[in-house]
Order: structure tokens, then C-alpha cells, then sequence
């Protein structure tokens, strides 16, 4: 797809990784980087169905040894890329022996952390986070998590709003307006294309949203039909209303912030 293409960003959606050593995933999405200018995002999770891990021959973590690993491998992620003398590293759970970085820059990591602690990582070292669950903006979830993250930056100095937040977002692109485009648990359930623009242009300007995944209603990938349409209808006319709406007052995101 990156060789195929000159504007489209690859997300890797997402590396687990347990079964993907720390270093060779680095060395994996900085060729990525190098290949294609730089149009790579990294998803990654510290792993969660650890049966399944575990029957892929990897000794299991506590969940507690796992989210350590998780923010160990973020930092050697960067540390074996962006040039600069070889890397030695030995840490709880990696180890490299002079290994020289890539000269290209890492690329942003995003997170779909759930628990306080992951969450915490989130904020000391990625850049980006997908609320677990499908929860978006209005969800108890992302209200109670999105603080734990902005406590954790500002506490090793970082600036929270450098964390993008991305919502996955599954609902259906109807012809005619819904009634109600949430259900009765207050969840995104979709509608036309007026009403999600309406709904996800409010959610950048007024929630802080800085991009969205669609989803079909089932969770995975959209019919072809509804994927032209988000293309089309929906995302131009996000962009152009947020552009129009966003007033001197509202600083604009910051760079990644455009994943639409």
C-alpha cells in the first residue's frame, strides 16, 4: 500500500508485542519509514489473550510484567532509531548489544491502553491513544481514562495535548437521517452523512478529537459502499467545517492530528 501510494499513512493496528521482539519490530516500521517518507504510524499493545501468546511459545507475563515491557520496548523503539552512535541496552525484559539506529526518525506510537498503568505509559512515552472498547468521546470510559494519561505527561513534563486521541468508531452511513443516531446506552450507532459530520466535527472542536477509524457496525471492515461515502461525503466536509469553525482562539492539533 505505501509503495502504491504517495499521501496515505500505514497503521499498523496492532503489533503485539509479546511475539515481536522489541528490536526487530524497530528495525521493521524504521525500513517502513525509510521506504515511504515517513507515512508510518505503530500501534502497539502489550499483549492480552496471553493463552494464545503462550501457545506461540512466549513465557508468560503477569499483567504487571507485561505493561513494563510494554513501555520498555516503546523507549527502545526510539532509542534504535533517529541515527547516532550504536545502541546498547539491557533492560528487564530487552536486550541489545551495540546495534546502531536507524537514521530515520520513529514513528509515532499509538496505544489502545485500557488499564491505569498502561494508560500511565501512554502518557509518559507514546503520542497517541485509541480508547479500548469502542468508547468514544461522551463515554464514562474516555472521560475517566483520558486524565489518567494527561496526569502521567504532565508529571514527566510532557504536555498532554502532544497525546492525540483517535476513536475507533463503528456505525452505519444511512441515506436518511436517524432518529437517533445513539442508542439507549448513549453509543454512536451512525446515521447520514450530515449527521456525522455534525457529530465528528463537534467531537474535534468541542472534545478534542484528532482522528477517527471506521468500523462497521459489526466491528470490522466497512462495505465497500460505505467506505466511498466516508471518503467522499463525510471526511471532506469534516475537515472543511473544521477549518471554517476553528476561530483564533482554538489552536489547531498539532501534527498527526489529521487521521480522518
Amino acid at each position: 500500500m505505501l509503495g502504491a501510494t504517495r499521501r496515505l499513512a500505514g497503521f499498523a493496528n496492532v503489533t503485539n508485542l509479546p511475539t515481536r521482539p522489541a528490536a526487530v519490530l524497530a528495525r521493521t516500521v524504521t525500513s517502513l519509514s525509510a521506504l515511504s517518507g515517513g507515512r508510518v504510524v505503530l500501534g502497539m499493545g502489550a499483549g492480552g489473550r496471553w493463552d494464545r501468546i503462550s501457545d506461540m511459545g512466549v513465557p508468560r507475563l503477569s499483567p504487571g510484567e507485561a505493561v513494563d515491557a510494554f513501555e520498555e520496548a516503546i523507549l527502545l523503539v526510539r532509542k534504535l532509531s533517529g541515527g547516532g552512535p550504536p545502541v546498547t541496552h539491557h533492560g528487564r525484559h530487552y536486550r541489545v548489544e551495540g546495534i546502531e539506529p536507524a537514521p530515520v526518525a520513529a514513528p509515532p506510537v499509538w496505544t489502545g491502553s485500557v488499564g491505569p498503568r498502561s494508560l500511565a505509559v501512554t502518557g509518559r512515552v507514546a503520542d497517541g491513544w485509541i480508547p479500548g472498547h469502542a468508547a468514544d468521546w461522551l463515554s464514562a470510559r474516555y472521560h475517566s481514562s483520558r486524565p489518567v494519561i494527561d496526569d502521567a505527561a504532565a508529571a514527566v513534563g510532557r504536555d498532554p495535548r502532544h497525546i492525540r486521541t483517535v476513536f475507533n468508531l463503528p456505525g452505519r452511513i444511512t441515506d436518511r437521517p436517524l432518529a437517533a443516531p445513539r442508542d439507549r446506552d448513549g453509543r454512536w450507532a451512525g446515521g447520514s452523512a450530515g449527521q456525522w459530520i455534525e457529530e465528528l466535527t463537534s467531537a474535534v472542536l468541542d472534545h478534542g478529537a484528532s482522528g477517527f477509524l471506521l468500523f462497521s457496525p459489526s466491528g470490522g471492515t466497512p462495505d465497500p459502499a460505505s467506505l466511498a461515502r466516508w471518503g467522499a461525503d463525510i471526511v471532506p466536509a469534516v475537515r472543511e467545517a473544521v477549518d471554517s469553525r476553528r476561530g483564533p482562539d482554538i489552536p489547531a492539533p498539532g501534527p498527526g492530528a489529521d487521521r480522518v
